[in-house]
């Protein structure tokens, strides 16, 4: 019996190759086995990795950063109980074919690795990249790991001592390679090294033994189809008893970087018991295709293009971005929290007024442009006036008496909004007044002639204002450019008071600290060439002056056929020193007006226009002449002293710098919106 089981069993081998039985049975529980692809294979997979319907196995699909191992499903025995030495790990041998897919055959991708692992819970916590699904952060180096490694590796890490992104290295309980050289073989025939790109997508075999005896490792490459080198890539001393305590599981392991790649298993055979079965080529699963090996003609032309595209977009961004910071950039300071609820960004009143476009202008003098703007956000209506302005020492206060001019209510007032402060230039906004200013309606032969009740109208409330500002409010506010280019006509003509770019306040019952001389030549009181001092008496000889040119459709100068500098004033007085004071009304109005009521205004406005501040009405007092509750004093040469008044109106006029007629009748505007509050 014993002779006839001999002759049975050398039979079946002999019909049965070695190889092929094995590939039959797949795994039969003894250490030894062999792949020639992988379907229907008895194999634990996890991660990305994957049977293909042909039967390669996929570790890794081009996800990044991801991880893919394949492993034997139970551990095999690398103890042998029985030997001489119990505790030397026993020897193996693997063989197995390969292919890395890198994106480009010039840029990394990552590495292919086959291990021994005492416990396969190790690469639950594994990471992708350079601890390539083996291991992490924490456990490499760690000795109770217990994990032999051959890598595969294309990654260039200078942190964890790579040679280069090339390379295969025999790693024990960690990344760091024991030992290491370029990937690649030795021909048989010259004995030169031959180079190989681990990620040519090219079918690579490699070869691994353990000699448990002699504890050595030994690693060998070639390219598919070339037999196994006479002389080894790598051989070296380990000793994987400290690794290998008992059983231990075998198998692949791949992981993917910030780069696309791919990684392939195409037969793999094993053995504890010698040699590795040698694997059939003939039936291995065909790899899928290359590909162009090289960019392409059409990438080479496009990426420079692309790239050149992507950094002229990022420079016009960039360009862009900072343009735009300086085009809508302010000047703002700590102090102007509190005035929060009165500061408008410039880029809204930029938009509003459609870039301050030429369109949108309202008017220009000496101290702005003013332009219309419509607030979308809030479906408002406004008045941007702009003034050159640099930052002095007095802006502080300045933008102080601006918010606090902002709580003015009163009908014959234009509503101060609030302001925005630019490097060289203040913005103040305001109510816009769908009529604009007065001074159109006297001067300009476009606009319809205002007949007497409207001017009488638009003096009152002129004059109701004014009262409010010296009298009524929490502050006296002297506005310092009353004039008619600075009354502006709401919807029903009623006449409002704007434009407090020059205004100054102070306490009621406290003196008005002197200041430099600021408003309109024309209409500038005479004390202030002297003192400097502008106070409610200053603002109500401005008033004077703007009855007599309300009321008589002429400016406070005009030159005559010879270039002699006649002044309004002057004309007034020697019509009323003739009693015929009524013929000085604007004669476009013909005879639709009130003769009493003419008379009153131009006596007022004479009487406003004294030079002698003492002896010019309030405000009150004008609201009650105009209101016909008082009595207007008796014009007399010796209660005006209309001499002296002409003496220093001469020397007034002279002394505000009137070179020329026609340089004053420009009427310019005297301002220091910073220091001389």
């Amino acid at each position: 019996m014993p002779f006839q089981t001999l002759h049975l069993a050398t039979l079946l081998l002999f019909l049965f190759p070695a190889g092929r039985w094995a590939d039959s049975t797949g795994g039969n529980g003894h250490g030894q086995f062999v792949y020639n692809g992988f379907t229907g294979a008895n194999l634990t997979i996890d991660g990305a990795a994957t049977v293909m319907p042909n039967g390669l196995l996929m570790l890794t699909n081009g996800t990044i950063q991801m991880t893919g191992h394949a492993f034997h499903p139970s551990p095999l025995p690398f103890r042998d109980p029985d030997a001489q030495n119990a505790t030397a790990a026993r020897s193996f041998s693997t063989t197995f074919v390969f292919a890395i897919y890198g994106q480009y055959d010039d840029l990394s991708a990552a590495g292919l690795a086959f291990f021994v692992a005492a416990d396969r819970a190790v690469l639950s916590t594994a990471m992708p990249g350079q601890f390539l699904g083996l291991l992490n952060g924490s456990d490499n180096g760690n000795r109770s790991t217990h994990i032999f490694t051959v890598e595969f590796d294309t990654l260039f890490n200078i942190d964890i001592g790579d040679m280069n992104s090339n390379h295969v290295g025999i790693d024990v309980d960690s990344v760091v390679s024991r030992v290491a050289a370029n990937a690649g073989y030795y021909d048989d025939d010259t004995g030169m090294f031959r180079n190989l790109s681990l990620i040519s997508r090219k079918a690579m075999q490699a070869w691994v033994d353990y000699d448990g005896a002699a504890t050595q490792v030994t690693v060998t490459m070639a390219p598919l189809g070339v037999p196994r080198p006479k002389k080894p890539l790598i051989q070296t001393t380990v000793d994987l008893s400290g690794v290998v305590q008992g059983t231990a599981y075998v198998g692949f392991s791949s992981a993917t970087g910030m780069v696309f790649s791919r990684h392939f298993v195409v037969g793999w055979s094993f053995s504890l018991h010698g040699s590795a079965p040698a694997l059939n080529i003939s039936e291995l699963p065909a790899l899928p295709p290359a590909g162009p090996k090289h960019r392409s003609k059409m990438l080479e032309i496009v990426l420079p293009i692309s790239s050149a595209a992507l950094v002229l977009v990022v420079g016009i961004a960039i360009y862009a971005l900072v343009r735009h910071r300086i085009k809508y950039a302010e000047l703002r300071d700590d102090w102007e929290i509190p005035f929060g609820a009165h500061r408008f960004s410039y880029r809204d009143l930029y938009h509003a007024t459609r870039g301050f476009s030429d369109k949108q202008l309202l008017g220009a003098g000496g101290f702005g442009r003013v332009y219309k703007g419509v607030l979308h956000k809030a479906d408002m209506d406004l008045a941007v006036k702009r003034v050159p302005h640099e930052p002095k020492q007095g802006t502080k206060k300045f933008i102080t008496e601006i918010a606090s001019l902002g709580r003015l209510r009163h009908r014959n007032i234009v509503q101060l909004l609030g302001y925005c402060r630019r490097k060289g230039e203040l913005l103040l906004v305001y109510d816009y007044m769908p009529n604009g200013s007065l001074d159109k309606y006297l001067y300009d032969g476009s606009k319809d002639t205002l007949h007497w009740s409207q001017r009488f109208r638009i003096i009152r409330g002129v004059a109701s204002g004014l009262l409010y500002l010296h009298e009524d409010w929490e502050q006296v506010v002297i506005h310092r450019d009353v004039k008619a280019s600075n009354v502006l006509l709401d919807g029903d003509m009623n006449g409002r008071l704007g434009d407090f770019g020059l205004a100054r306040l102070y306490d009621h019952g406290a003196d008005a600290y002197t200041t430099h001389v600021v408003g309109t030549m024309g209409y500038l009181a005479p004390e202030l060439g002297h003192t400097g001092k502008a106070t409610p008496a200053t603002d109500v000889f401005a008033f004077g002056a703007f009855l007599l040119e309300v009321t008589c459709g002429r400016r406070l100068v005009e030159q005559d056929q010879q270039n002699n500098c006649i002044m309004l004033v002057d004309r007034v007085i020697e019509n009323w020193r003739k009693g015929l004071i009524v013929n000085m009304v604007d004669s476009r109005i013909l005879d639709r007006y009130n003769p009493q009521e003419v008379s009153l205004v131009l006596k007022l406005g004479l009487l406003c226009s004294h030079p002698m501040p003492n002896r010019r009405p309030t405000m009150r007092q004008v609201i009650q002449y105009l209101d016909g509750n008082t009595v207007l004093p008796d014009l007399s040469p010796a209660y005006l002293g209309f001499t002296e008044m002409e003496a220093i109106y001469s020397r007034n006029y002279l002394n505000q710098g009137m070179q020329s007629c026609t340089s004053y009748t420009s009427m310019g505007t005297i301002s220091d919106l910073s220091g001389g509050r």
